[in-house]
């Protein structure tokens, strides 16, 4: 399946997430976005050096000003189970607009077609590292990261696209 670019409607799945009260739930990602402005951002594992020092803390730290310029979610996920995304999400205390959602099975990122084999490192498929800029649903901006880059997926260069 060829990759989401610019232009595409997003496709529906299923994500999980424990909410505020501790309790497992599962939403679709066009109940989460449907007229919405919406930063779908995906990194291949939680806990991993460069998506918890650089990734998620760019996006923590620039959510008022990515609000301000009209996105009303952003959106973290990755190809870990759920507990293991709340358990990544509670390592930024200081977090007030980044939700963090797990494709467990990574059926969305598939459905994306933007999974990535790490099979010989010893970590299975997992989702390419990206970031989407959606607006109802449509897909506006499609930064798609290389390899094991972090160049073109980062909080300021989806802001240079507001």
């Amino acid at each position: 399946m060829a990759p989401v670019a610019t232009g595409d409607m997003i496709p529906d799945g299923m994500l999980v997430y424990f909410d505020e009260n501790d309790q497992l739930q599962s939403v679709s990602v066009h109940t989460l976005a449907a007229g919405k402005k919406v930063i779908l951002v995906a990194v291949p594992g939680a806990f991993t050096p460069t998506c918890s020092m650089k990734h998620v803390p760019g996006f923590i730290g620039k959510a008022e000003e990515l609000k301000a310029k009209g996105v009303d979610e952003i959106l973290f996920i990755s190809v870990n189970d759920p507990f293991v995304m709340k358990a990544w999400a509670k390592t930024y205390p200081e977090n007030k607009h980044v939700k963090f959602l797990a494709d467990g099975s990574a059926f969305y990122t598939r459905a994306l077609g933007l999974e990535l084999d790490l099979s010989e490192k010893g970590l299975g498929i997992r989702s390419r590292r990206f970031a989407l800029l959606i607006d109802d649903l449509k897909v506006k901006v499609a930064n798609i990261e290389s390899g094991g880059e972090f160049t073109v997926s980062s909080a300021d260069e989806i802001l240079k696209a507001l």
